[in-house]
């Protein structure tokens, strides 16, 4: 007899809660390996294929693509063992199929687990694979044996059981789609399916529920009638986010804070909540550094980036005002000073802002790292970045200057203390040697936790970035 494991959503690190589901990378009734990646998920940090650590015959899915999961919830049930509960409809596997499930089941469970699962569990017989016919896998319900849910929702580890009405099971998979008809006042008994075997979809109780909102503006219409016609209707490609607003609720556009847009805003919140910040900004002449930077490369060797000196500067200034390297605990009334520079930099995605950290940024050489910067930027656009590429960071370098601005009061990337903003380099007036000048001209700025330091401790870090900016030499003396 073959055994019905559940897999559910792994906690992927770093404190993340949730994830939403971009991509399944296997359907119902598809043989499945041990750590083969089943589906992919977006988390707050990044996307990550997870793999599922039982081999098997996939029975369900929970969640359609775009449907956000908390860390907990079914993300999939595979039959380990044998094929007794694969759905009908299934294709019949092929000898290759069935040998390849045999591999896959050998030993059902993976040694290699994410945080939040385990693989511990009782060893199944290894059985051949085989299909079972639909009358087998679908029996009919009598009125003594009550309704019977079909194979999608067979699972005996399903977070909840089909809502039985008077013409049988509901059939919905999507626990989401559940809580959203029930918050709705939506009886989904009145909801006809778009998906496979009449499964509801969330697109049909969207637009269920967009239909009774026209009904109420529209006087005279019997009751229950717009959730009827919009059972039978056909589903819209996309169904505008104004129809699903509430009709007391102002028109336009919205977008839900979740995923990453949804960590940003919290994160941005607590800092302003938790940290009383402070802005102090400089102007300095950046012609120097410059030529410096272009001097470097065209000595041969690898280029240097402008961002690599930069931090370079910060790392310095860092050990000069370990003040700013630190941060607030908060339960114990302390200031914690970190002993290593790790890097935080805003990087612009197509999914949105993004800090990559670079570790022991201190220690590295402009060589060292202009690569790893490169190496995060690319990993940022590609959307690949690990949370661990995301967190750990003790000090963020800000350069606005990309964007064509010279000045920005930044929020601090909270937990860390302090926060270095560069604006544009550009040519300026500006009094050289004691006669007037077109110099390269950047503005600095330096957002820090007025907890951990004064003004004067500020001051004094902003000042000794712009005068390495102004004079790269400065940094010989500190090596």
């Amino acid at each position: 007899m073959a055994q019905v494991l559940e897999f559910k959503l792994p906690d992927l690190g770093e404190g993340l809660t949730e994830a939403e589901i971009v991509r399944w990378l296997v359907n119902v009734g598809d043989v499945v390996a041990i750590d083969q990646p089943v589906v992919e998920v977006e988390t707050a940090k990044a996307m990550v294929e997870v793999p599922c650590p039982y081999g098997g015959v996939v029975t369900a899915r929970f969640g359609e693509e775009g449907t956000e999961l908390p860390v907990g919830a079914p993300l999939l049930t595979v039959a380990v063992g044998a094929a007794d509960t694969v759905p009908a409809g299934a294709p019949a596997p092929s000898p290759e199929t069935e040998r390849a499930a045999e591999t896959a089941v050998s030993s059902e469970y993976s040694g290699n687990v994410l945080v939040g699962y385990g693989t511990a569990g009782p060893t199944a017989r290894r059985r051949r694979i085989r299909p079972q016919s639909p009358a087998v896998a679908h029996p009919t319900p009598t009125a003594a044996a009550g309704p019977t849910p079909t194979a999608r929702t067979a699972a005996p580890t399903a977070p909840a059981a089909p809502a039985a009405g008077p013409e049988g099971p509901v059939p919905v998979i999507s626990p989401l789609v559940r809580k959203l008809a029930r918050d709705r006042g939506l009886d989904l008994r009145e909801v006809r399916g778009s998906g496979p075997e009449g499964l509801i979809l969330r697109a049909d109780v969207d637009r269920a529920l967009a239909a009774r909102e026209t009904l109420v503006a529209t006087p005279g219409t019997a009751p229950g009638t717009a959730a009827v016609a919009a059972a039978v209707e056909p589903v819209p490609a996309a169904v505008p986010t104004a129809a699903r607003a509430s009709a007391t609720a102002p028109a336009g556009e919205r977008i839900p804070l979740r995923g990453l847009r949804g960590a940003v805003a919290d994160k941005l919140s607590r800092s302003r909540t938790e940290i009383p910040d402070a802005t102090c900004w400089v102007d300095a002449d950046a012609t120097e550094l410059m030529a410096a930077r272009a001097a470097m490369n065209a000595a041969g060797g690898p280029k240097i980036s402008l961002l690599a000196l930069l931090a370079r500067i910060c790392a310095h200034a860092l050990a000069r005002f370990p003040e700013l390297n630190s941060t607030v605990d908060t339960a114990a009334r302390e200031i914690v000073r970190l002993p290593g520079v790790h890097l935080g930099f805003a990087a612009q995605t197509p999914r949105g802002l993004v800090v990559p950290v670079v570790r022991d940024a201190g220690t590295r050489t402009a060589e060292s790292l202009t690569e790893e910067f490169a190496r995060l930027t690319e990993s940022a656009r590609q959307g690949t970045l690990t949370p661990a590429d995301l967190t750990g960071g003790t000090f963020t370098l800000n350069n606005y200057g990309v964007f064509g601005v010279d000045g920005s009061t930044p929020i601090i990337n909270h937990p860390e203390a302090a926060m270095l903003g560069v604006g544009r380099i550009i040519p300026k007036p500006w009094v050289h040697q004691g006669e007037l000048a077109v110099r390269q001209v950047v503005q600095l700025s330096l957002t820090f936790d007025h907890r951990v330091c004064d003004g004067g401790t500020a001051g004094g870090f902003l000042r000794y970035v712009a005068d390495c900016v102004e004079q790269p030499a400065v940094l010989l003396r500190t090596v």
